[in-house]
């Protein structure tokens, strides 16, 4: 089907149009508390088609190192039909799909938990995202409640690539304008409860100088912590980036609204967390992931203070686990932490907490200890990496 319609000179009618107030609609996205049900299910709008250069422009702006993320010919000579796309990209696509339906009233995300990553995301790959409420934990009345959501992003052919679970803090309604209902879903929710992951590696030839030489799985033992070296300023290039993803959360970009919150909130826009995680993620990536072949998840990632434009973030990793991987003899599943810090180096930050740095804030109290200002983030990731070529 083709249209064909006649176009003639658009006359000016404004003036000749009775302006009614009473008519006047203002739409709100995301859901209040009371309007988030255990058991509802949410299939976010829009979708997002992966392209080689925003991929690449992604992994180069977040400082990735990787040359999987980087390199065609490397990503083919282990086994990838194409360039895969980063799995920063992919979970802050994926996200960001659903924050217009599950989180743009949210007060906070408190946190990730069992984020798997099963399949490539490819050049031309069209992903999709659903979420369906899990919990609803409701505080009092006059207390924001937390509720928890399980997202899954699914390919053009219906294929599970990313599932994950996240904790939200959200405040009632009280007399707010409702939001408007999302369509109802007419499909099954997605998702593996036994997930496997599919990736087609092969023991293909490359250039060993690609990679540094200290990244292979038997450079890693539990218990060694690596101090990153280089830091990163965020600038308001934060507010472009947000969108550049899909986050329509205007705690991101619009100063009004943030300068009308209260509390520790208020002011300047928050930087879209997974962009800090993003970049913690590149400053650690030349000493820990340049042999990775696959970020197989990570869970209990925790936001532990928010950060601004201006603000400088640095990284520290801990080694926890090295693992065989099951029945593939020439890589390691390899468990780490990952730190955040802002404002202060990654060295001075290991001087002055010291062990303090590795234990979970929201532990602290419990143990009588003081929650580290300077600290931002706290995640635990796991990583399928090579071991080094005999």
């Amino acid at each position: 089907m083709s249209l064909s319609l006649p176009l003639s000179a658009q006359p000016e009618i404004a003036a000749d149009v009775a302006i009614d107030l009473t008519r006047t609609r203002q739409p709100q996205y995301g859901r209040y508390l009371d309007e988030l049900e255990p058991g509802q299910v949410f299939e976010h709008p829009r979708g997002f088609t992966f392209e080689r250069a925003n991929m690449l422009d992604f992994a180069r702006t977040f400082m990735q190192t990787n040359p999987l993320y980087l390199n065609i010919q490397y990503a083919l000579d282990h086994g990838f039909s194409d360039l895969p796309a980063s799995p920063q990209m992919v979970f802050n696509v994926i996200l960001s799909l659903g924050v217009q339906n599950d989180s743009e009233k949210a007060i906070a995300n408190l946190g990730y938990y069992q984020v798997q990553f099963l399949r490539a995301v490819y050049p031309g790959d069209t992903l999709r995202a659903f979420t369906k409420v899990l919990e609803r934990k409701d505080r009092g009345p006059d207390k924001p409640g937390i509720t928890r959501i399980r997202t899954v992003g699914i390919n053009q052919d219906d294929l599970v690539v990313l599932q994950y679970e996240r904790k939200i803090m959200v405040g009632w309604r009280g007399d707010r304008l409702p939001t408007t209902p999302a369509p109802p879903v007419n499909v099954p929710f997605p998702g593996e409860e036994s997930p496997r992951i599919e990736v087609p590696l092969a023991g293909g030839t490359y250039a060993e100088g690609l990679t540094g030489p200290n990244t292979y799985a038997e450079d890693f033992s539990p218990g060694d912590i690596i101090v990153h070296a280089n830091g990163r300023t965020i600038t308001e290039e934060h507010m472009a980036l947000t969108y550049l993803v899909g986050n329509s959360h205007p705690l991101h970009f619009d100063r009004v609204f943030s300068s009308g919150l209260s509390g520790k909130m208020s002011g300047e826009p928050i930087v879209y967390g997974g962009l800090v995680f993003a970049w913690l993620d590149g400053l650690a990536s030349r000493d820990v992931s340049e042999h990775a072949v696959w970020e197989l998840g990570f869970t209990e990632g925790y936001h532990t203070q928010p950060a601004f434009a201006g603000d400088t973030v640095g990284a520290l990793s801990r080694i926890l686990a090295v693992e065989d991987a099951p029945g593939a003899a020439e890589f390691a599943v390899v468990t780490m932490q990952l730190i955040g810090v802002k404002n202060i180096s990654a060295a001075t930050a290991l001087e002055q907490f010291g062990a303090d740095l590795f234990i979970k804030e929201d532990s602290k109290r419990n143990l009588g200890m003081e929650k580290i200002p300077a600290k931002i983030f706290e995640i635990e990731r796991r990583l399928l990496i090579k071991r080094r070529p005999r």
